[in-house]
């Protein structure tokens, strides 16, 4: 593996929680090219026949292991789509870590798009961690379109966990997943916004089999004059269950927009949608601040609890 400096590791670190180089399977990509892959006995990553990204094969019957391929960029200007293929096995049960972070000190946009489809076989789970972080005193953007698609088999699941709390001036985030019978989707996304930054949110979810379910849950925190839309859409076509939901509170000038929707084309198709949106509380303010904090502290308290 490529030696990376100070400030990649600190970015590996705030994606995908590394400290050092991982147990496993993994490919760490910085600055648009590998600098490190291994592949497990269960576990095969392969360069795409283009170049444009991976393929990622799980064995039937794999367990309790995990594949991490972050990226993280450093080059003022470096704009790249990388399309990643996760084939999951039967009967498999494994962590997927993923996620960008880029320092941008230059005054020159940097851009990551990853475009990553899960095909998770029958009687599978998969818990994946998508986590997005920017930093640096550059005058150019730091932006992250991350495109999801998750098609269940039967009896399988798919956790998502969806975070990107700082310093990302522009993403538009697009999940997409067709349910089978009995399988289910379970989504947590937690999103905080500042300055002038904005974050799009869009997820289709198509429940298609007997018995399947989706559950997709957004917190988030839109600060500053920052800008956040949350889109969720739920279809069902069987008798089944979706629920979506959408959290947030707005701080200073911060603007958020919930549209969730949903579809149902069966008679047993169970579907609910809540949102809610408004500031913090004058009374849990008063509280933490009577033991002592300051309001900027107490504010800190809440949102931390909030999107924990």
């Amino acid at each position: 593996m490529e030696e990376m400096n100070e400030i990649q590791k600190r970015l590996l670190e705030e994606v995908a929680d590394l400290h050092e180089v991982p147990t496993g399977a993994f490919n760490i990509r910085a600055n648009g090219k590998s600098i490190g892959r291994n592949s497990s006995a269960n576990i095969e990553i392969t360069s795409k026949e283009d170049g444009s990204g991976l393929d990622i094969r799980v064995k039937d019957g794999t367990r309790n292991e995990s594949v991490h391929i972050p990226v993280v960029m450093t080059l003022s200007g470096l704009s790249e789509v990388v399309y990643n293929d996760f084939f999951i096995g039967e009967d498999c049960d494994v962590v997927i870590v993923a996620g960008c972070g880029i320092d941008n000190c230059g005054n020159a946009n940097s851009q990551h798009d990853g475009i990553h489809r899960f095909f998770v076989g029958k009687n599978s789970h998969i818990k994946y961690v998508e986590k997005h972080y920017g930093s640096g005193d550059g005058s150019g953007k730091r932006i992250l379109n991350p495109v999801t698609e998750v098609y269940l088999l039967e009896d399988s699941m798919a956790e998502m966990e969806m975070v990107q709390i700082k310093g990302v001036d522009n993403t538009e985030r697009v999940t997409k997943a067709e349910v089978a019978a009995g399988a289910s989707l379970l989504v947590r996304e937690r999103l905080m916004t500042h300055g002038e930054q904005e974050a799009i949110s869009k997820y289709t979810v198509t429940i298609n089999g007997e018995g399947g379910s989706a559950d997709v849950v957004s917190r988030s925190v839109a600060r500053d004059n920052s800008f956040q839309r949350f889109d969720a859409v739920i279809t069902g076509n069987t008798p089944c269950k979706g629920h979506t939901e959408c959290d947030a509170i707005i701080m200073d000038n911060g603007r958020v927009l919930a549209v969730p929707a949903l579809e149902a084309n069966n008679v047993d198709a169970e579907l609910f949608h809540e949102a809610a949106i408004g500031k913090i509380a004058g009374e849990q303010l008063i509280k933490l601040m009577s033991l002592g904090l300051t309001e900027e502290e107490a504010e800190e308290e809440i949102i931390n609890g909030f999107l924990k």
